[in-house]
């Protein structure tokens, strides 16, 4: 696969992580794209997972848990307790906490009851303790000296925040004796991945520094490009961190990386999955090429709509293709998150 946009590099990576990326034999390997907290946004995460938790995980149902539900289901108990002798105090108020309540039970999650005026929960299972790293790699296939110093700034801010196990760049292999991007002024606690979509390999041309995810970090607000002015900093506790990392994971878990079709046009007759060794992507047939998520979509001047024969006649599944590659892509999705049924 020629990545020819960096949205189809970064399918390449997201191929690349799901099929090779081996911490250890007994991790499970989640794969995500576009993830992160209001203040960053990763190209791409790798999750690496306790096994028998990610299955643990899988009987919650493959919806996320936003922050609020996970305090919930983290605290409920095994025996029937009045939800605010149960839960520690979300430092907002309850009756917040009480929405969550009655959310997490309608998604079967916990139990409730009510005795007198008084909520109790009781939990059905408990919530596992699946996630053990996460890994956040920007993707840079085409790396030109101002797109290295545009990255700077940010991997500075991942490093100091640690928020993340790891932090990669992942960039675009050359033929070069010395990869460009090693000569780029990069923090030397950044990996370098340097990666061949045609071939679908990678090599890690530099090692990160593993960052203290348990331990609190700095938030860098402003850092002035003059040496004489002051950077502007806050810290992030470790309780912070722990809830932001796990609702990453949540939000990854239900998401994954093939959610691209969601926001482009698989109804169109010249939408198509294509594959190789590689893996499997999108391919417009009108333009002979990966598209973008901008490029597909009802504006297109090569935009058609399926025949409706296509969908009540010969086509053999319900939907007609586009809904055939919707659920294909589900497949593979679930496919990674052992235990769910299909």
């Amino acid at each position: 696969m020629l990545a020819d946009s960096e949205f189809a590099f970064e399918l390449s990576v997201c191929q690349w992580a799901e099929r090779a990326w081996s911490p250890a034999s007994d991790t499970a390997v989640l794969v995500a794209r576009q993830f992160g907290t209001k203040h960053r946004r990763w190209d791409t995460i790798v999750l690496e997972c306790d096994p028998s938790g990610l299955r643990e995980r899988a009987k919650f149902g493959a919806e996320v848990f936003d922050s609020d539900i996970l305090h919930v289901l983290q605290n409920a108990p095994a025996d029937w307790t009045y939800y605010r002798d149960a839960l520690p105090d979300p430092g907002y108020p309850w009756r917040y906490v009480r929405e969550s309540i009655h959310e997490a039970a309608d998604r079967q999650a916990i139990e409730t009851r009510k005795q007198g005026n008084r909520i109790e929960i009781r939990r059905i299972r408990p919530y596992p303790d699946w996630l053990r790293r996460i890994v956040a790699i920007e993707n840079k296939p085409d790396l030109t000296a101002s797109a290295a110093r545009n990255l700077v700034p940010q991997l500075q801010r991942d490093i100091a925040l640690s928020l993340a196990d790891e932090v990669w760049v992942a960039t675009a292999a050359t033929e070069e004796r010395v990869e460009p991007i090693l000569l780029a002024d990069l923090p030397a606690a950044a990996g370098v991945l340097t990666v061949d979509p045609e071939t679908g390999t990678a090599e890690a041309v530099w090692q990160p520094r593993s960052l203290s995810v348990d331990e609190p970090g700095t938030r860098i607000l402003d850092r002035p490009d003059d040496d004489t002015s002051a950077a502007r900093f806050e810290y992030a506790d470790t309780d912070w961190k722990r809830e932001r990392r796990l609702a990453i994971a949540e939000r990854a878990y239900a998401r994954g990386w093939r959610a691209y079709a969601d926001t482009m046009r698989p109804d169109c007759r010249h939408f198509q999955l294509n594959a190789d060794e590689t893996g499997v992507y999108p391919h417009c047939v009108a333009k002979d090429c990966l598209p973008t998520a901008a490029e597909c979509r009802g504006q297109c001047p090569s935009y058609e709509p399926e025949p409706p024969a296509w969908r009540s006649k010969a086509w053999p599944l319900d939907g007609g293709p586009g809904k055939a590659i919707q659920r294909v892509l589900d497949r593979r999705r679930r496919r990674q998150r052992p235990g769910l049924a299909e």
